[in-house]
Formats: C-alpha cells, structure tokens, sequence
C-alpha cells in the first residue's frame, strides 16, 4: 500500500479493514483457542476455581494486549511506517547507513539484530498455522469423543488446504476471509459477554491491582505465567509486518473498534465461567459455548484458525522479498497477486518450506497443549529485538528528544523482556524447535549478506574506474563489435569484471557499452508512475561508453528491459530491443583457509549463490539475449 491511503475512497477503506480482519488479526484473534487454557495449568500452582487466580489472569492477559498490542504497535511502531511499508526489514531500512554498514566489509549490530529478529519470525511462523488449526479441531473431542482420532489427520488435511490457495493472494483470500472473521469476532465477543451477565464481578479484573497481587501471591510460579500470558499477544507482530498489504488506518481502526473489544469480552467471559465452573478447565473456551450452538462454533473456529495462520505466512513472504531486494537474503520468486497492492506477493519457495515445517510440526506433538511449549520463545525474542531498533529509529532518523526515546524504550522493554525470559522455561519442552529454525534462516541471512558484501569489496577493489581504464581503451581493444552489448555491474563507478574479462580474452568490444547497474533503495517504492523519469540516470562516458544507473524501491520487482526504452531515449540513441546482448558475470568461488570468511562459510555462500533465482530472471532479461562469462574468485 502506498501513503495514499488517506486519500482513499470510504468504502475502498472499509473493505481494508475487513481484508485486514481475515488476513492480519488471525492469529491473535484465534489466542483464546488455547491461552486460558495454558494459564490453568497445575503445574503453575494456579487453581481455577480461586477468584484472585482467575482476576490475575485476567488481569495480565487485558494489560498485556493494551501495552503490547495497543500502546507498543497499534500506537507507536505503525507510525515507523516505510512508505507504508512496515515489519522489521522495513523498520531498520529507516536506519541511517552508518549504523547497518559501520565499516566496509562489516555488518553492523543494528543489522545483525534486525536479521535475528527476521529469522525469529520464520521460526515462529511454523507454529502459527499448525497450533492454531490443531487447538480448534480438538473442538471436536469435546462434542464427539469417538471422533479424536481424526484429529491429527484433518489438521493436515486442513493445512495442505490452506497453504494450496496461498497463491490466489491475500487480496483474494482477505475478501473470502474478511466477513467469516467479523463473525469470529462478534460471536467470541458474545459468548463472553454472556458469562460476564452472569458473574459482573468479574470486570474487577481489568484492575492492574489483581495482576500485581498474582505476582506477589505466586512469587515464582507467576513469573512462569507469562510465558503462557504472552500467547494473547501473539500475532501483534504480524499487524506491522502485514501494514503494506491493507494500510496503516484500516489496520487501526479494525483492531480499536472490532478486534480489542472482542477480544477482552471474551478473556473477561472465561474466566466469569471458570469462577463458576472450575471444572471446564480441561478447555474453557468451548466450554462456554451452549450445547445447540457446539457444532457451528467448532466448523466456524476451524475456518477462523485457517485465516489465524494466514498473518504469519503473509508476512513471511513480505520479510523475505524485502530481506532479499536489500541484499540480506538470496534471490528468491516473487509473484505479485494483485494490480491494486503492490505489496500483496506470494513466495512459492517460502510457502513450500512453511508448509512442510507445520505439517512436521502437527504430526510430531499431536496435542495442542504440548505444541504450546513450543510457542512464544521466537515472537518474544523477535518483540525485543523491534523494541530496540524502533529505539534506534526514534533517536537517530526521527531525532525524537533523548529523554523521550529513552522513556519509550524503557517501557516496551519493561514488558518485553520479562516475556521473553519466561518464555526460555519453555526451550528443552519444544521451544527450542522455533529458535532452530530460526537459527537456519539467521545463518543464511548472514552468511549471503557477508559473502555479497566480500563479493562487492573484491571488485571495488580490482576493478579500476570506468574512466581511468578508458585513458588508453584504444590500445587494449584492436576491434569494436557492431551492436550494442549492456554490462550489468553492481559498482556504479568501477568497470564491469566481465567486460575486462572480454578485453584481455578476445581484446574486442562493442561499438556501444552500457554500463548498468541496478539498485535498491532504503525506501519501498522509489517513484510513482507518473515520475518514472526520476528512476533512470544516464551519462555519456565517452569511447561509446554509457553509464545508467536504475534505481528501485525493495518492494519493486526490477524489469530493466522496459526501463531501458527510458535510458536509451535519454542518450538520444536508437533503441532496438532484440538487438540488445546483456552480457553477466558467473562467479566461481575458490575455498581458501586464508580466505576472509571461513572455508565452511565459503561453501554454504558460494551453494547458495549457485541456488539463488538468476539474475537473468531476477531482472526480466530476455534469456536468448543473455551471455554468462565465469570466473573464479578467492574471497
């Protein structure tokens, strides 16, 4: 979405808001599937049936959606909006270049942390689908005992379903989607208020009061708890990750006015419920539900788990198009779904990865309650991580006063890290499952990262300018090709390895050389359609060499065949597409052990390298008018 939505026409804003509904608010939505029955936990000491447990509970988990969710993201980082971009990525391209590249060759902290934040949230987003769809069709052992050994096998099926439509789009399946969740959310909202009608007294617990006093009463044990509370707060990464599909204002108003409201009501109504019948602690929330309405509830809590999982797999594909435009994850298929959002992608790669790690998943716990140890450690770490560079932002790109930053971060951090250190108690019961995975995509990030960085230090340094090696051209080439030869470089000023490469081999050249480089901005989208003249730069270096230079925001799919039409029409030379030969670089590595990054490193980069979609499709180029020179490259 662009920052155009303000502009929007009111009922264009309306449908965002339903799409955001059935796309964004899934996975919190679906939270009070599983989260109070998390909470009412022996092993934690707490007893259903005692009010000051119950009101603490309430408590924490209503203060803990305003802090977090509210206050944190809703409020705060959806203002750190990229071009009404938003999520991690997003969040540090906001970042000024010293603080990500504080010395050539080096990544800097605040990009390490965004990338460990980034790799969290993959490991996390193959949870999401596979709790969600598997806490609600265990409805279905309350209403037909019998029937609990189709549990596991319809989770999967149900799963494959879901992840088989991703490439309709979001926009498509947000339409679907969108009023099935208003429902959830209205009938969640009303099975609580209810429960509230018949205990009011439960309203108390919104008091931060009975939240203090749970600590103080179970010391320890209380601490424990918000590993289990944090679950109600799952899912509010995703609405600042998903911000460039639906917009910043429909995202809002979705979650103040529908989303929240509910949400609470039907906190406040479990535990009105549970205070009279601690019994229903074995799961709560179905045990609020009338016998007459048992059935539609479980088919409508399984269609609303499906869309629970679609947040998480949605963002995953933004992270990973914008992760690898910038330069910190490989080249990857990125199809575009929908002409009206740019930001609406589908990544087949990630939706195969994602697919088979959550059908692993269901299969390998089988239970709801066992698969929520597993659940939080990443999205707490990934919380953290956001509160700082979002600090770092505040401070360094908005030059908020000092004070005031430090005030902000303080206080997410004074929720963020009791949450993610009672998480840890979860790592050896499957918490550990999420931070490995995780901890693949964290490598590859960073060993792609350190490789590209090394590759593009190896050529600035051997490669002279483009003018200093055109002082004596003349000699070096005895004969000038007829037709137009385009040489793609990532160094602006230097000149392309391949075309020295063809020098000293065939000491010819083309009558005209076009220097090309492609490059991605720290900005989503860096022109609208109506000032593409500012994504071209052109200039006539002379001996028949020209420089262009394409720029493109990291949400923008590069197409330099239609760009270079611009380019040509700049140089005031005749275009004639079919004649145009692109001529790449295919690089070989050489493993050293006096290299600069370690032999094991070397061969995962040069795997991945060879593995990365190809720049021949990466950058549209008409394959039967490309041409691949190798080399080999010691690093």
């Amino acid at each position: 979405m662009n920052p155009s939505e303000n502009h929007q026409p009111q009922g264009r804003f309306f449908a965002l808001a339903l799409g955001a509904l059935g796309v964004v608010f899934g996975d919190i939505g679906t939270s009070p599937l599983y989260t109070m029955q998390q909470c009412i936990d022996p092993q934690h000491g707490v007893s259903a049936g005692v009010e000051s447990n119950l009101f603490g509970l309430v408590s924490l988990i209503f203060w803990a959606l305003t802090m977090v969710v509210t206050i944190k993201y809703v409020i705060f980082l959806m203002k750190a909006d990229n071009q009404g971009e938003g999520g991690i990525i997003a969040l540090m391209a906001l970042l000024p270049e010293r603080l990500r590249v504080p010395r050539p060759g080096k990544i800097g902290i605040s990009a390490l942390l965004v990338m460990m934040g980034a790799a969290l949230l993959f490991g996390d987003g193959i949870i999401t689908p596979a709790i969600s769809v598997l806490s609600a069709v265990e409805g279905i052992k309350i209403a037909a005992p019998s029937f609990e050994k189709f549990v596991v096998p319809l989770t999967v099926v149900i799963l494959l379903m879901l992840f088989g439509i991703q490439k309709k789009g979001t926009e498509k399946i947000g339409a679907a989607f969108g009023p099935i969740m208003l429902a959830w959310f209205l009938a969640i909202g009303g099975l609580g208020l209810i429960h509230i009608f018949d205990s009011p007294g439960v309203l108390r617990a919104l008091s931060p009061l009975y939240g203090i006093e749970f600590f103080i009463h179970h010391g320890f044990h209380g601490f424990r708890m918000l590993g289990s509370i944090v679950l109600a707060v799952t899912g509010g990464e995703a609405l600042y990750a998903d911000m460039g599909h639906f917009g910043k204002r429909p995202i809002q108003y979705a979650w103040m006015i529908v989303v929240f409201p509910c949400l609470i009501l039907n906190y406040l109504g479990q535990g009105a419920m549970l205070l009279q019948h601690p019994e229903f602690n074995k799961n709560p929330f179905f045990s609020m539900v009338p016998s007459p309405i048992l059935y539609p509830m479980i088919a409508l809590a399984m269609v609303a788990t499906v869309i629970a999982s679609q947040a998480l797999i949605s963002g995953a594909y933004s992270l990973t198009a914008q992760s690898a435009r910038l330069g910190y994850f490989p080249r990857v298929l990125v199809k575009h779904t929908s002409e009206k959002g740019q930001g609406q992608i589908y990544v087949p790669l990630i939706n195969g990865v994602l697919a088979v790690l959550c059908i692993a998943l269901v299969l390998l716990f089988r239970e709801s309650d066992k698969l929520a140890s597993a659940y939080g450690l990443a999205v707490t770490g990934t919380m953290t991580i956001t509160s700082i560079v979002f600090f770092q932002v505040t401070r360094h790109h908005w030059k908020w006063n000092p004070v005031l930053c430090w005030s902000i971060l303080i206080l997410f951090l004074s929720f963020d890290i009791p949450f993610f250190f009672s998480s840890l108690f979860k790592f050896f019961d499957g918490g550990w499952i999420p931070v490995f995975v995780g901890s693949g995509f964290f490598t590859v990030m960073y060993i792609w990262k350190m490789g590209r960085t090394l590759l593009a230090r190896h050529y600035q340094i051997n490669s002279p300018t483009i003018e200093k090696y055109l002082e004596d051209l003349d000699q070096k080439v005895k004969y000038r090709i007829p037709g137009t030869a385009v040489f793609l470089t990532s160094n602006v000023n230097g000149m392309p390895p391949v075309a020295m490469r063809m020098v000293n081999r065939f000491h010819s050249l083309y009558e005209k050389v076009i220097v090309l480089t492609v490059t991605f901005e720290d900005t989503p989208y860096f022109c609208s359609a109506t000032e593409e003249e500012k994504r071209v730069e052109v200039a006539d270096l002379g001996h028949g060499f020209y420089r262009v230079v394409m720029r493109y925001g990291f949400m923008e799919v590069a197409n330099v065949p239609r760009v270079m039409a611009k380019a040509f029409q700049k140089l005031n030379l005749p275009y004639q597409e079919k004649e145009i030969l692109y001529l790449l670089g295919h690089e070989t590595f050489i493993e050293q052990d006096h290299g600069s990054m370690p032999k094991l490193q070397q061969r995962i980069f040069s795997f991945l390298l060879r593995n990365a979609r190809s720049a021949t499709d990466y950058f549209g180029l008409p394959s039967e008018q490309v041409i691949e020179l190798g080399t080999q490259i010691d690093l």
